[in-house]
């Protein structure tokens, strides 16, 4: 139910439509304040909610060009949550801890896909124009609350071994030489400092043991 677009700060959305951020400009900015995983996940949570609103605010008053608001708003819900998931993997591969952030997406998602479940259950004329975008959008939801339950260490596992499935691949299709450089660099990165940390200036030695 993924969607590449998580990672993409435009989209492309139907041909009449021009390419939008699906992030307003406020909380792009809140965001960029928040540089903790801990902080970043709240926030997503809370956009989500806006989203989701938005869409009953639509939902309940029959007006021409509504459907396509729904579906526009559905669709920035459905990558808001998929962002969740990206930077809740972000965070375990760099070893970050999510536990606190994971505690405010759990409680959210389950509230949104229960609205989100309610929604489909009605029966507007208008549905057909944002039938997909809704299921995608529970998709999503159900999809996040599953990994957001699921346990950490497990994720993290997995994770690794995707991303060494796909460093594999990557190997396949280089030539030795890129490989050894590649491989030669990752181990100069990991190496740690040989020398002991010092206070002494350049070219000062220590003094002599008596």
């Amino acid at each position: 139910m993924k969607t590449w677009a998580a990672v993409i700060c435009l989209v492309a959305s139907w041909p009449c439509l021009a390419q939008r951020d699906f992030l307003r400009a406020d909380e792009i900015d809140l965001l960029r304040a928040a540089q903790d995983p801990n902080e970043r996940l709240p926030l997503y949570v809370k956009f989500a909610k806006e989203r989701l609103s938005l869409i009953q605010q639509y939902a309940a008053k029959e007006k021409a060009g509504r459907a396509a608001l729904i579906r526009e708003t559905l669709d920035e819900y459905t990558k808001i949550i998929d962002a969740i998931d990206t930077v809740t993997d972000d965070a375990l591969k760099r070893g970050k801890t999510v536990e606190k952030g994971l505690a405010f997406v759990t409680s959210g998602e389950r509230d949104l896909l229960g609205a989100l479940r309610r929604l489909a259950k009605s029966t507007p004329p208008d549905m057909a124009i944002y039938k997909f975008s809704l299921d995608q959008a529970i998709g999503a939801t159900s999809d996040s609350l599953d990994l957001a339950l699921d346990d950490l260490g497990s994720r993290s596992a997995d994770l690794k071994a995707k991303d060494e499935k796909e460093r594999k691949a990557r190997e396949a299709m280089s030539s030795p030489e890129e490989v050894a450089a590649k491989r030669a660099q990752e181990k100069q990165d990991a190496e740690p400092q040989k020398k002991a940390p010092t206070l002494r200036r350049p070219g000062e030695t220590a003094p002599p043991k008596e």
